[in-house]
């Protein structure tokens, strides 16, 4: 049986959940997330279950421990989490999701504590082979509040009984076990030369519920870095006329 708590979700582009605990309840939360904790509530930083569980973790993109934030005193005290990069956090009521979700790995937030988060291996192996970020899953389980974050703008489909969807295997946040997961090649040589997409997206059929991400981490940090190469190359190019590498370097500040 898990902790039953309450919680509110502040911000828009760059969230942060806090989470009011009554005296005896707990939150398990992924290490390095909390951003705050009231008087009262004491950390336990652990394997959650056992070496084995957490190497099963580290698979995951999360880290060895985890920790549990109780507490311990006798009125209720409030600790807050916050998502590594830009995005949103969404809760998942897992009793009313069916005792059961999947995510993508490196998604899990935090949850209350009784939530167990296991490794889920996809079914197919193409998916396995081609899925990209969607090889290695997260399972949720457990009759309680979890939490997950992703980036940029989030959107929440309920695909119906043999209804599809192809989307970018990055883009895909969570889903519920009911929904078929498998990777599907985009077609044409043009296609998967210069569409720019990538050449398998992720299909997925119904029935149950989909959440999308608008900006996969990886997306962002790919920009970053080409931005970042570009503006370097733009420097000692503009430097040149004048000095070379050297001048460019003192123009830039370096």
């Amino acid at each position: 049986m898990s902790d039953i708590i309450d919680y509110t979700i502040y911000g828009d582009d760059l969230q942060l959940v806090e989470i009011e605990l009554d005296p005896g309840e707990g939150v398990r939360a992924e290490a390095g997330t909390m951003t705050y904790m009231e008087d009262g509530i004491e950390m336990q930083t652990s394997t959650g279950g056992g070496v084995i569980k957490g190497l099963k973790r580290m698979i995951t993109g999360e880290s060895f421990f985890i920790t549990t934030f109780l507490n311990t005193g006798r009125v209720r005290s409030r600790v807050a989490f916050a998502a590594p990069y830009p995005g949103k956090v969404i809760p998942l009521d897992l009793t009313a999701l069916g005792g059961r979700f999947l995510c993508q790995k490196d998604s899990y937030l935090c949850s209350a504590q009784g939530i167990e988060v296991e490794i889920a291996f996809t079914r197919r192996l193409g998916a396995g082979l081609f899925g990209g970020e969607g090889f290695i899953l997260q399972r949720l389980e457990g009759d309680g509040l979890a939490f997950v974050h992703a980036g940029g703008t989030i959107i929440e489909k309920d695909l119906t009984a043999g209804e599809s969807l192809r989307v970018d295997t990055g883009c895909l946040v969570a889903f519920a076990p009911t929904v078929d997961y498998d990777i599907q090649f985009v077609g044409g040589f043009k296609n998967a030369l210069f569409g720019g997409e990538g050449i398998f997206l992720a299909r997925l059929t119904g029935p149950g519920k989909v959440y999308l991400q608008s900006l996969p981490f990886s997306r962002l940090a790919d920009r970053i870095t080409a931005a970042a190469g570009a503006r370097q190359t733009g420097e000692r190019t503009g430097a040149a006329g004048i000095g070379g590498d050297f001048i460019g370097g003192l123009l830039s500040g370096r």
